[in-house]
Parts: C-alpha cells; structure tokens; sequence
C-alpha cells in the first residue's frame, strides 16, 4: 500500500470584527420605528374607545328588545296584560316580575314616544294578549359621536325591532 499524502489546504479566510455596521440597526431607524408605533397607537386606540361604546349600546338596545319580546310573549301565553317601565331619571328599566335591569353608565335614554306617561320620568308600554302593545319607539344612546339605536313597538302586530340610528 502506498501512504497517503495529505495536502494542506490554501486559502484565505474572512472573518469580519464584531460590531460591524454591516449588522444591525442604527439609532435613527430604531428611533423611526419607535415613532411609527406610537403614531399608530394615537391613531387605534380612540377608535378602540368608540367601538367599545358603541358595543355598549348595541347591547343594552338589543337587551331591552329581549325584555319587551319576553314580556308579548307572556302576555300571549298567560292571557294577562304585562307591562314595561321605563325609568328615565334612574337610567333602568323594570319587566317581568320586577327584575329591574340598569342601564350602563355610558348609555342613556334619548327619546321615548308613545307608552303611557307614569310620572314626569316614567313611561309605561303595556303588551296586550292579543299580541297587541300600546307602541312607541325607545332611543338609546352612548353620548357625544356615538352610534344610537332605537327599539320600535308596533301598536297593532306588536312586532318589536332594533333599528341603528345616526350618529349623536
């Protein structure tokens, strides 16, 4: 067996000092982004706000179209007359059997047509068994630049719907 020759191998090897400018972000463009993500937190975050707001409402105002649905409903299955009342001063309204539901601090009551007037601050909707109600329209509202939504009570069918309104 002849022996093996080994060669040595030629070459020249690089090696780049650490902290080289080639890697890396400089300060001015770690500075760019540090401010691009502040902008973008001024521009999302109120309208983070608002949509939170808004949901509020949308809630409550689909909340209350339960409770008066709830409240035809039983009046159709028991044959007795149920009622609805509305307390514009405490912000709450009371249904069946006197479960009083408080409205979120954000929203209020912006107009109530129709019912029957209890007291200055108190409106009154009867649901009929015959399916029928006094009527009337319920708006609902978070304040300034907020979506509103009003609950419709047909007086004949007593059909009940949520319509969204306009902006405060």
């Amino acid at each position: 067996m002849a022996p093996t020759v080994r060669r040595a191998a030629k070459g020249t090897i690089v090696t780049s000092p650490a902290g080289s400018p080639a890697r890396g972000f400089t300060l001015i463009e770690l500075m760019l982004v540090l401010m691009l993500l502040g902008l973008a937190t001024v521009i999302v975050l109120p309208n983070v706000e608002k949509g939170m707001q808004d949901r509020e409402v949308r809630r409550s105002a689909f909340g209350l179209a339960a409770a008066a649905r709830n409240l035809r409903s039983r009046a159709i299955d028991e044959g007795m007359p149920q009622l609805l009342i509305l307390d514009l001063e405490q912000n709450n309204y009371r249904a069946a059997r006197g479960a009083e539901v408080h409205l979120p601090t954000d929203v209020k009551f912006t107009a109530v047509v129709g019912g029957e007037i209890v007291h200055r601050e108190a409106r009154r909707f009867v649901f009929f068994p015959n399916g029928s109600s006094h009527g009337g329209s319920i708006a609902l509202s978070g304040g300034r630049s907020s979506v509103s939504y009003a609950i419709r009570l047909e007086p004949l069918t007593g059909k009940i719907q949520v319509v969204p309104g306009e902006k405060s």
